[in-house]
């Protein structure tokens, strides 16, 4: 039996008066999710362990398996992954973003949706004004970039910009973690430096850079601009067993998806990064080239897929209703539906989908939140449970009641 995830960023929601009292699953109704929903089984996941932030590198390296007290250092270095950084020891990675500050406060995370041509135009400027021996800016992709703070120290705590919109930017700037012992918090040999020292270094780079891009030339007429950077999610190398180690059945495995971190994880996990042409991240993305990817990759001989869209995220947290419940239907139809429809024609070499998201992202309060999400799971001859449809309430119900952080991957991956 293959395996493959299909994983749609932040696409559980709350219930919304303006639907009737419903969740956007609930009100969409989506076809081919609720068709599965009726012929698998389904449950709901805890993808945030106690003590975690709801961040989408925490959820979805739970959700592959992987104990996050043994693994987690951070979104820095699965972005370095991603884009072929090789992290040197004593090397602090954080993610990078390019964000929109306007009147004290953070309006978006992503400075206006840049492209990765204007987000490199601007990182590289600000490499060369305050980048030097101990920090160096690397360009990622859209608003999402790599910022690496050579003897820096991970004990300190940053706020991540997606979770803080409309919120008084300065009373979110970085700061030593006092949870951390002192002598993680202390500077150490090779030139690290304390905790306190990094959170200075780095709220001095976000100072620089508001005014380095208020003068630039790339915001001169533009309505949303991009006008600082945000650092945050550092830390170290982390040291990761490969999917393969954890589940022997696994012998060759992929990764399909437009965000750094996930393409990082897919990294550390030993799973071959597939590229798809015109994907972005967004609800423009190629969901057909990504349904066709994944079909391609089980059908030359991969056990396991995993195919991840961030677009309901990013609608999520932009707040935007309407565009959340177009990204869920193009979930659903473009990319479940063509594997769905190939998939259950292979005889000779079953394939068991599961459809989930990573953490819900309420459009209402536009950031993450640590609940429970729901997810299915089917494959041909898959005795189904008593539920009808897929949503957050629904799932309820299921015969998998309520799995936590890896147990859901060890259900998944028993299934042969």
């Amino acid at each position: 039996m293959k395996h493959i995830i299909i994983l749609g960023d932040g696409m559980a929601d709350h219930p919304i008066e303006r639907l009737g009292g419903k969740t956007l699953l609930e009100y969409s109704r989506p076809e081919y999710m609720n068709m599965l929903a009726r012929q698998g089984r389904t449950g709901r996941l805890t993808t945030i362990p106690s003590g975690y932030l709801p961040g989408s590198e925490v959820a979805n390296t739970a959700i592959l398996g992987y104990d996050l007290d043994t693994v987690y250092e951070g979104r820095g270095p699965l972005e370095a992954a991603s884009i072929g950084y090789e992290m040197k020891p004593g090397d602090l990675a954080l993610r990078c973003n390019i964000i929109t500050l306007e009147d004290g406060k953070i309006v978006n995370h992503h400075g206006g949706h840049l492209t990765t041509e204007q987000g490199d135009v601007i990182i590289k400027y600000l490499d060369e004004c305050i980048g030097d021996e101990r920090v160096k800016f690397i360009t990622g992709i859209q608003y999402r970039h790599l910022l690496i703070i050579h003897g820096g120290n991970k004990h300190i705590v940053c706020a991540p910009p997606h979770d803080h919109p409309n919120e008084e930017w300065n009373g979110l700037l970085i700061k030593a973690d006092e949870q951390a012992s002192e002598d993680d918090r202390k500077a150490g040999p090779g030139g690290r430096l304390s905790a306190e020292e990094t959170g200075q270094l780095l709220n001095g780079l976000i100072m620089k850079s508001q005014e380095l891009l208020a003068a630039h030339p790339f915001n001169n007429g533009r309505k949303v601009k991009a006008n600082s950077i945000w650092p945050w999610g550092g830390g170290y190398r982390p040291k990761m067993e490969t999917i393969s180690g954890m589940y022997p059945q696994v012998k060759n495995g992929s990764v399909i998806s437009a965000v750094d971190l996930i393409r990082g994880i897919g990294c550390y996990a030993g799973l071959r990064r597939i590229e798809v042409e015109g994907i972005t991240g967004l609800a423009n993305t190629n969901y057909e080239g990504k349904a066709k990817a994944a079909i391609e990759a089980l059908r030359r001989g991969d056990d396991f897929v995993f195919l991840h869209v961030e677009a309901s995220d990013e609608a999520g947290h932009d707040g935007d209703l309407d565009l959340k419940l177009k990204s869920i239907d193009y979930l659903d139809r473009r990319i479940i539906k063509p594997i769905y429809d190939e998939v259950s024609t292979w005889k000779d070499d079953p394939v068991c989908i599961a459809v989930l998201p990573d953490h819900p992202t309420p459009v209402e309060i536009r950031t993450h939140v640590s609940e429970p999400v729901p997810f299915l799971i089917w494959h041909p001859g898959i005795v189904a449970d008593e539920v009808t449809q897929y949503d957050e309430h629904s799932c309820v119900a299921g015969d998998y009641g309520l799995l936590r952080l890896n147990e859901f991957m060890h259900e998944f991956m028993k299934i042969s």
